[in-house]
């Protein structure tokens, strides 16, 4: 996986999933991998960074609100989201931005 996702010209979306996990590991890193690929596959998917230590950031990158909110009903997508409230997740946030500008080296 890529650790800076080269994204496209702005405008474009970011989902942030920000995490804080419990003692239970119990599949968490294989259901992980599965969203990453199966979320890869969704049309308007631009990319994927994440970070994890005491907090877990997760940030994927989309074309349009369509495609996020297409993602977020997938029914796969569903299930590991039902699995992570009732296991692995003691707190969790999503927060939805509008990227209007970028930059970097």
């Amino acid at each position: 996986m890529t650790l800076i996702v080269d994204t496209p010209r702005p405008p474009y979306y970011a989902v942030i999933f920000t995490s804080i996990r419990t003692e239970t590991d119990d599949g968490y890193g294989e259901m992980a991998d599965k969203m990453i690929e199966l979320a890869s596959r969704q049309p308007g998917f631009l990319g994927v960074e994440s970070a994890r230590e005491e907090v877990g950031i997760t940030v994927s990158y989309w074309s349009s609100l369509e495609s996020i909110k297409k993602w977020k009903e997938n029914i796969e997508h569903r299930e590991a989201q039902e699995t992570g409230r009732e296991r692995w997740y003691s707190s969790f946030k999503v927060r939805i931005s509008k990227v209007e500008r970028d930059y970097g080296i």
